[in-house]
């Protein structure tokens, strides 16, 4: 009998069983629907993660803002009205129909978006430094509509703003838990990089003690709010997505997981990205899962894993990669993206070694029709096989 893969075997995740190491990544898609002025998941978002949920498996949901103004896409579902959480339940009851686990992942895009998508207000940030190029608003950028430096009552109003969205999505919607994101370059993000935050208060600097004292105050009352065993933080510490980066990411995450595993009650999971991706979709094939431990996520795993934090990694993964991952104990999870995307079946297929179904960048963001792209790639079939 061949051995089980190390993929196949299964594992605690905070307050939930999984029943193997394969997760959905979270990835903006931006197909929700809008409905008294909010965007909500429909039909469609319903069935896409009805197809790619499997019988223990870990989904991590979109990005949904946890406000209006925290918001930097089109047709991106939120989580910050009742309705626009009673609409994720449709999302979260089909996918554990199907004995899958989902979290919603939680996040404000700070100066990632632009006054014509949040209603002619001006984005807030770390500071009122504009990213550079476009937005996702045909002939609009960044630099259009620049953000202004977040003061005194915009902290404790996000901050809550991220807790209540929290309740909602474990009260309401009944997702699993939750992933705060705070990566990428978005709101939380754009407080720990020294190249964006050059704020001089208690709140930014040369200091990584006050650049990260914000978002992990976030962090602290989430976990306060909804339990440790189901909150997640994603991190990037080597990304340059939306103008991020850092001048010393090795001591500067070094200090942020320590501060994340020093935590009274702390997360059940934490979630990075590796070093060879920088963005969305942007994948550097001359540097594959380098040894080196000038760019490695080894050893933020070894801080978090003397709490027993477990540990997500992403980033363009391949079925050999993830297991070799997996396998020397650098990751417990491994986040598939773009090839979850094109094959709904991803966990079988990986299982099984079934080849897989080729993805089509043009439809990462919306197409023609909404489902093109989205639920519409194919099952495995076998050879011979009729519907």
């Amino acid at each position: 009998m061949p051995e089980e893969s190390p993929l196949s075997k299964p594992f605690q995740l905070g307050n939930i069983s999984l029943a193997h190491r394969v997760a959905l990544a979270p990835m903006t898609r931006m197909r929700g629907i809008k409905q008294s002025g909010h965007h909500i998941p429909g039909d469609l978002v319903v069935e896409y993660y009805r197809q790619r949920s499997s019988e223990g498996g870990l989904l991590i949901s979109e990005g949904c803002p946890i406000s209006a103004a925290g918001d930097g896409f089109p047709g991106s579902p939120g989580i910050y009205t009742y309705e626009q959480a009673v609409a994720w339940r449709r999302v979260t009851d089909a996918v554990h129909k199907e004995g899958g686990k989902v979290y919603c992942q939680l996040y404000h895009v700070g100066r990632g978006t632009v006054a014509q998508i949040i209603g002619g207000i001006q984005p807030i940030s770390a500071v009122s430094t504009p990213i550079r190029g476009h937005s996702f608003v045909p002939g609009i950028s960044f630099s259009d509509a620049p953000p202004r430096a977040m003061i005194g009552p915009d902290f404790n109003e996000v901050l809550q703003q991220f807790v209540a969205s929290a309740k909602l999505a474990i009260d309401v919607a009944n997702f699993d838990g939750v992933e705060v994101h705070g990566a990428n370059g978005y709101l939380l993000d754009q407080f720990f990089h020294d190249n964006v935050n050059t704020r001089n208060d208690e709140y930014g600097g040369k200091r990584i003690e006050d650049r990260a004292r914000f978002p992990l105050q976030v962090l602290t009352a989430v976990i306060a709010a909804i339990g440790g065993g189901k909150t997640g933080f994603r991190l990037s510490p080597y990304n340059t997505f939306q103008d991020t980066e850092d001048s010393d990411p090795n001591s500067h995450w070094t200090y942020i997981c320590q501060q994340i595993a020093n935590l009274e009650e702390t997360v059940s999971y934490v979630h990075m990205i590796e070093p060879r991706f920088n963005g969305n979709v942007e994948e550097n094939e001359n540097n594959r899962f380098s040894k080196s431990l000038e760019r490695s996520l080894v050893p933020f795993r070894d801080i978090l894993k003397t709490r027993g934090i477990a540990f997500i990694a992403a980033g363009g993964y391949s079925k050999e990669d993830a297991t070799q991952k997996v396998s020397a104990g650098e990751a417990d999870i491994v986040a598939f993206g773009r090839y979850f995307i094109s094959n709904p079946d991803l966990v079988e297929r990986l299982a099984r070694n079934l080849p897989l179904s080729k993805y089509d960048r043009s439809s990462f963001y919306g197409a023609e029709s909404p489902e093109i792209g989205y639920t519409d790639y194919p099952f495995f079939e076998e050879p011979g096989s009729s519907k």
